[in-house]
């Protein structure tokens, strides 16, 4: 099982539905049918040797339909070869199959990009916040959530204001000092 990063690319056209091709700096991106990724996950894994998930980063496209993407950085331990898969989900599809049977390392991606995002996986095993509280409305890293956080009604949960963008009391002061004394805590904070 020799597969150059080209032949791998060329294995997962010649059996896969690629949407989209993109290169930059020398690196390929396959955008594929979010139906399917779960289909091509287990193939690029068995098949092309891709056995180990790095990464799924979300990415919201305020403004853009389909709004989101799901991109995932694979790679082969064996070969030392890497892959990004990439997925669109519209605003009215926000579930797509769960890769987590693949690589079990994906249940806390997913339930991340869930958490931050709003994103299902369909069959995950265990869907739930992994971040904020359960019962928290949100979800923080849309970009039509404001910058400066929305107030909570929970008690006793740090930040239940609008947490101020700037500083705060653990960015360290600029100055000649070792950063242990230019720390809050050195400076009785």
């Amino acid at each position: 099982m020799s597969h150059s990063p080209k032949a791998a690319i060329s294995a997962l056209e010649s059996k896969f539905k690629v949407l989209e091709k993109k290169e930059f700096r020398g690196e390929t991106t396959l955008t594929v049918d979010p139906k399917a990724i779960a289909e091509i996950a287990s193939h690029a894994k068995t098949e092309l040797g891709f056995d180990m998930l790095l990464d799924i980063a979300g990415v919201d496209q305020f403004g853009v339909d389909p709004r989101f993407e799901l991109v995932y950085e694979l790679y082969s331990t064996t070969k030392g070869e890497w892959l990004r898969l990439k997925i669109q989900v519209s605003e009215d599809a926000m579930e797509v199959p769960t890769v987590s049977k693949v690589w079990p390392t994906a249940d806390w991606h997913e339930r991340e990009a869930y958490d931050m995002y709003g994103l299902r996986f369909a069959g995950h095993p265990d869907l739930r916040r992994i971040l904020m509280w359960e019962g928290y409305p949100f979800f923080p890293l849309r970009k039509d959530f404001p910058l400066g956080g929305k107030p909570s009604e929970m008690p006793d949960v740090a930040f239940s204001d609008a947490a101020p963008l700037q500083g705060g009391p653990f960015v360290t002061q600029p100055g000649q000092a070792t950063t242990k004394d230019r720390e809050p805590r050195a400076r009785g904070e």
